[in-house]
């Protein structure tokens, strides 16, 4: 089960690593696997956004996680160096 201290503790993570490129791996369900790289750019109480830029286009968008989504696995961060 998961409690308000792993949450806050994922989010205390994530206000850290604020302006950092990660790479994020999701799972879309069904064997769909979406991996994209981006910055985080802001963090709230319940989401965290990413800024992506699109691979087709030289636009920016903004995608927005929760925290309980890293808990459970439905997505997964990795820092880029």
């Amino acid at each position: 089960m998961i409690e308000k201290k792993d949450i806050d503790h994922v989010k205390v993570t994530m206000d850290r690593h604020i302006g950092h490129r990660v790479k994020i791996r999701a799972n879309k369900g069904r064997k769909k696997v979406v991996i994209r790289e981006g910055i985080i750019f802001q963090t709230y109480p319940s989401i965290f956004i990413v800024k992506v830029n699109s691979k087709q286009s030289d636009v920016e968008r903004c995608i927005s996680f929760s925290y309980t989504d890293i808990l459970t696995k439905n997505i997964q961060l990795s820092l880029c160096q």
